[in-house]
């Protein structure tokens, strides 16, 4: 089933979150343009995690597009959030402290204006407020380009 659903094209992002005491960012497939205008994205998050947590506290976070062939960045950032997985890698801060990284090929910043669950996961939509294209030669990541990085294959169900 996983081969299945990774036949739906996206992307893969590093989305950073902060509340008033830190900052941390965590990898996601599940992102989407649900607007023109206003411009809006939204993103899947386990309510589990403690960075669904700081994202909630913060009310904004950014996306952070990967570049193709960057499966390092997208493995560093999927690590648990028990690490400082910011420390070593380049980024600034955007409003609100929300991570915004040096080797995105783009990165955008939104501030929360409402989420709902979605199975296991809530989807967290946001508008967007600011965002930058950085190296607009490079191509994105895709989901389909990470095999199993996520070890998503155990997760589905066996049957529909």
């Amino acid at each position: 089933m996983a081969q299945l659903f990774q036949r739906i094209t996206h992307g893969v992002y590093v989305i950073g979150v902060a509340d008033a005491m830190s900052a941390n960012a965590f990898t996601a497939a599940w992102v989407m343009q649900t607007s023109f205008d206003p411009p809006m994205l939204a993103v899947a998050v386990h309510p589990r995690h403690r960075s669904y947590r700081m994202l909630c506290a913060g009310g904004r976070y950014s996306v952070n597009v990967l570049e193709k062939g960057r499966l390092d960045l997208a493995a560093h950032f999927a690590r648990s959030a028990d690490a400082n997985k910011l420390a070593g890698v380049g980024w600034k801060p955007g409003a609100g402290g929300v991570p915004l990284l040096e080797d995105a090929i783009a990165w955008f910043e939104c501030k929360v204006i409402g989420q709902m669950a979605a199975g296991d996961h809530e989807l967290v939509l946001g508008r967007v407020v600011d965002g930058r294209l950085q190296r607009p030669e490079a191509e994105p990541l895709r989901y389909i380009d990470t095999g199993d990085l996520d070890g998503a294959a155990a997760l589905y169900p066996d049957a529909f």
